[in-house]
């Protein structure tokens, strides 16, 4: 079988707080919404859609920034994408993504502008525990890395 890769990296503001939980098992977990804007999708008016996603984060990354995950706002978010589905109240099929978070970065304040580097606070998961700003690469070898904002 051929090689396969699930990453999505997302940049945008939440739409709510994060719920803080721990499973029956001991393990926390913090789950928001995130949006972000779609200008190839417009509403009625014209005016640039929004995308929604629910974003999930465990462990000691919960833990340790749950509480900075508030409504407003801008985050940056490395993971892995999945597609919910569950019946509304009618019996229909809805379909909701999820993004498992690897790698989280709060950018700024609740207005969505990003601040000076002293309001940014990082972290992640795995073998780096705690990831700055500076760890996501110099730009040079990413393609995208003129769309980040800082």
């Amino acid at each position: 079988m051929g090689r396969s890769h699930n990453r999505i990296i997302l940049i945008g503001n939440l739409g709510k707080d994060a719920e803080i939980r721990v499973t029956p098992g001991g393990k926390s977990v913090a789950t928001t919404t995130l949006a972000i804007n779609d200008p190839a999708k417009k509403d009625d008016s014209g005016k640039p859609g929004t995308e929604w996603y629910r974003i999930k984060v465990w462990g000691r990354l919960a833990e340790t920034v749950g509480q900075y995950l508030t409504k407003g706002k801008q985050i940056y978010v490395e993971g892995r994408l999945s597609i919910q589905t569950w019946k509304d109240r009618e019996g229909n099929n809805r379909y909701t993504p999820e993004v498992t978070v690897d790698q989280l970065l709060l950018l700024g304040s609740g207005s969505g502008m990003s601040s000076g580097a002293g309001d940014r606070e990082s972290a992640g998961t795995g073998d780096r525990e705690s990831a700055g700003a500076g760890d996501m690469g110099d730009g040079h070898n990413d393609p995208a890395a003129d769309d980040i904002p800082f």
